[in-house]
């Protein structure tokens, strides 16, 4: 797929977008969320802060870079209303990732500015941290539509498509749910962090235990049930939809559907370290792009062209079927 201009910055953008989320985890993870005080756009009720703090500094950074990807969306709304017609898909692509981007930013001061942050175990938090998760991922899949378009990819049709259509949307609500219970379980890990595997278990089944720690134990269930049912409906897209591009994306999500899980495990095992945390962020983001990118890809748009070639019966069969009946030793009809 040869990339034009536009469609090598959307792609860039959705990466610059990828590294803001991971810095992002890393300030929850590390404790870092409080570094500016409950101060929203300033930090500590200065522009620079003086003499900063280690916690400071990675909020610091954090604001910078979200506010950079929000000027590279800018950008790339601006770019794609001049470079593309009305009605337009990537136009559209472009519009909802400009609004989930400002979502993403208004959510993101609340929890700095009512304090859902740091050593904040509430469940306000949790619903908070749900709402912040589903807009990344609603964000992540805005600009990763725009750039599929933008790179010659067909729009999405859902009339006509039957059931297969469904059974995507079944995966999207599916990988969603997934994801606000690894954001859920993810803050459970960073407020009470466990010595051991044994004393993690025995946190998770014990009845006086926080909601956050009970919640556990759910994760896993949800990513064992998620990623099978996934890895079914890829198998199934490329039965149904056996075109390329829905070939090589499918492949590529039961793939990474897999080393997801394997990495989940291996979190549980290391008790959830902040490197661990990231790797697995990150691939839950890849897990999410390669299924609205199978989506998309599955649900495309059929031209004129390959619509009359898909309706007209394959050449030669009817012509085989009447040499077929003219030939007795072939056919089992042969006099004796």
């Amino acid at each position: 797929m040869k990339l034009n201009r536009f469609a090598a910055y959307a792609w860039g953008v959705l990466v610059c977008n990828l590294a803001v989320i991971l810095w992002g985890a890393y300030v929850r993870a590390s404790g870092s969320g409080a570094g500016c005080g409950s101060h929203w756009p300033l930090c500590n009720g200065e522009v620079i802060p003086r003499a900063p703090k280690i916690a400071t500094l990675i909020e610091l950074t954090h604001r910078l870079s979200s506010g950079l990807a929000l000027l590279l969306v800018v950008g790339l709304v601006v770019w794609a209303f001049r470079a593309y017609p009305k009605k337009h898909v990537v136009r559209w692509g472009a519009g909802w990732s400009m609004c989930l981007m400002l979502t993403e930013a208004l959510v993101g001061a609340g929890l700095v500015l009512f304090a859902l942050v740091a050593d904040n175990a509430s469940m306000a938090r949790a619903l908070s941290m749900s709402v912040h998760l589903v807009n990344t991922f609603l964000l992540l899949a805005a600009l990763t539509l725009t750039a599929w378009w933008a790179s010659k990819g067909r729009p999405v049709q859902t009339r006509g498509q039957g059931t297969i259509a469904w059974l995507f949307v079944a995966g999207l609500l599916g990988a969603l749910i997934l994801g606000v219970s690894g954001a859920v379980t993810a803050l459970g890990d960073t407020l009470f962090p466990a010595g051991s595997l044994a004393a993690g278990l025995k946190q998770d089944f014990s009845p006086a235990a926080h909601f956050l720690i009970r919640l556990r134990l759910l994760h896993p269930l949800i990513a064992v049930a998620v990623g099978a049912y996934l890895i079914l409906i890829a198998g199934l897209a490329r039965v149904a939809r056996p075109g390329k591009w829905t070939k090589r994306l499918t492949g590529a999500l039961t793939a990474v559907v897999l080393i997801q899980l394997g990495a989940g495990a291996l979190n549980v095992y290391l008790l959830a370290p902040i490197w661990m945390q990231l790797v697995h962020l990150l691939l839950s983001d890849f897990v999410w792009i390669a299924l609205v990118l199978s989506t998309a890809a599955a649900l495309a748009q059929i031209s004129q062209t390959e619509a009359v070639r898909t309706s007209e019966p394959t050449p030669g069969v009817e012509d085989f079927e009447s040499r077929w009946k003219n030939y007795p030793a072939l056919s089992g009809n042969q006099e004796r």
